[in-house]
């Protein structure tokens, strides 16, 4: 049983590891527009608005695994 999960290992690394090497895309319209400039690969969008919702997730997330770990104190009174 060990020896079959080592060879399934190694061939899923085989083919994570061929995706390493592939080629980047072409830019869209042949890297031509009418307007005689290139147009970016991605279009030019902004990311903005994406990095903000992952930072803000980010944060939520640290912020929960903090409460989560952080140790419940009480006061007892002495009677």
């Amino acid at each position: 049983m060990k020896n079959i999960k080592k060879y399934i290992g190694i061939i899923v690394l085989v083919f994570a590891m061929s995706t390493l090497f592939a080629q980047t895309p072409p830019p869209p319209n042949n890297g031509t527009t009418g307007s005689g400039g290139s147009t970016p690969v991605g279009g030019g969008a902004p990311i903005g608005g994406g990095l903000l919702i992952m930072a803000s997730a980010a944060l939520a997330y640290a912020y929960a695994s903090y409460l989560k770990k952080k140790p419940e104190y009480t006061i007892e009174e002495e009677s």
